[in-house]
């Protein structure tokens, strides 16, 4: 069995609010095995972002475990987190947002292994910077360019090279390619699965394009309202989903075929709010399938050995 070198364990995050509190992250359990990626799907405000910042600890957990390499990272003091952050990175949504418009290329790649004190001469700095552009594929030319004067995708490199700069073990990937041109994003992608198997990266991959996450994900873990609600390895996902929510999330995908006849599942009713919510399944009232039993708290429930889903009639189905 492959080393697990993240687990997380009952992991919440809420945010207080006018009204009340806002279950952002609530109660979630998954790990991540070395040198494998996880996919992180859901729609738009389920608290698939939140989750990749509070394991990195830009945001603090309400509660919960955040286990890394064996060890409790909640537990780490400012100075033993400002050390773990050379092993734990992350790749933003928005290349543009994420990358200082006043800095060049070389400098925002340069900024990591300055502040970490990684190289000893000006020129050992200039050899890494020129080392890691070489690495995500950027020419040599664009070292003094600004961000502001590259495309999308060129941008997203350098945000790729400044995560990799501190030679990280695992890397968040918040949404990487969902702000490029779908021929952009092919290459990128291509890129960020060549670095993995080259340096040994461990990702986990947050995004709502399902085509994308099939065939760059080794597990997939179903998100809605804070929850996880399924998590299986990509191809029992695809092929066997079990939670209502993750087959109506398939369902929506495209199939480039004309003989193909689109079995939608359509969902119906109000969004659950996420602020207060009731003990129940959050799911309860959009699905079809709804029983009084549905009002109690649902628990991640194992079909066999790697596949889990949280819903007590889904078997029944």
């Amino acid at each position: 069995m492959s080393e697990v070198i993240l687990e997380v364990k009952n992991l919440k995050k809420f945010f207080n609010v006018p009204k009340g509190l806002l279950h952002a992250v609530d109660g979630v359990n998954f790990s991540i095995e070395k040198g494998k990626t996880l996919g992180v799907v859901g729609e738009s405000g389920c608290g698939k972002s939140t989750a990749g910042r509070v394991i990195l600890r830009l945001l603090e957990a309400t509660d919960g475990e955040i286990i890394f390499e064996g060890k409790n990272i909640r537990e780490y003091s400012r100075e033993q987190m400002n050390k773990l952050r050379q092993e734990m990175q992350i790749i933003f949504q928005d290349p543009f947002a994420s990358l200082n418009p006043r800095m060049t290329v070389s400098e925002i790649i340069a900024e990591p292994l300055i502040i970490h004190k990684k190289c000893s001469t000006k020129q050992a700095l200039t050899d890494r910077v020129r080392e890691l552009m070489d690495t995500v594929g950027l020419s040599q030319r664009l070292l003094n360019t600004f961000p502001h004067e590259l495309d999308g995708g060129r941008r997203q490199r350098i945000g790729i090279a400044r995560a990799l700069a501190l030679n990280p073990k695992f890397i968040v990937c918040d949404e990487p390619v969902s702000a490029l041109d779908v021929s952009i994003q092919a290459q990128v992608l291509n890129l960020m699965q060549d670095l993995q198997k080259k340096l040994d990266l461990t990702y986990m991959f947050i995004t709502h394009d399902l085509s994308v996450v099939k065939h760059f994900s080794d597990d997939i873990a179903v998100m809605y309202l804070g929850q996880l609600v399924e998590k299986a390895p990509s191809h029992k996902l695809f092929k066997n989903p079990t939670h209502p929510y993750t087959k109506a999330l398939l369902s929506a995908i495209p199939v480039p075929s004309l003989k193909h006849k689109m079995e939608r599942v359509m969902l119906t009713g109000e969004i659950t709010s996420p602020v207060n919510p009731e003990p129940g399944c959050r799911f309860v009232k959009r699905c079809p399938y709804v029983v009084p039993e549905c009002a109690e708290p649902q628990k991640l429930i194992m079909q066999d050995e790697d596949h889990f889903y949280a819903c007590h009639r889904a078997l029944d189905l």
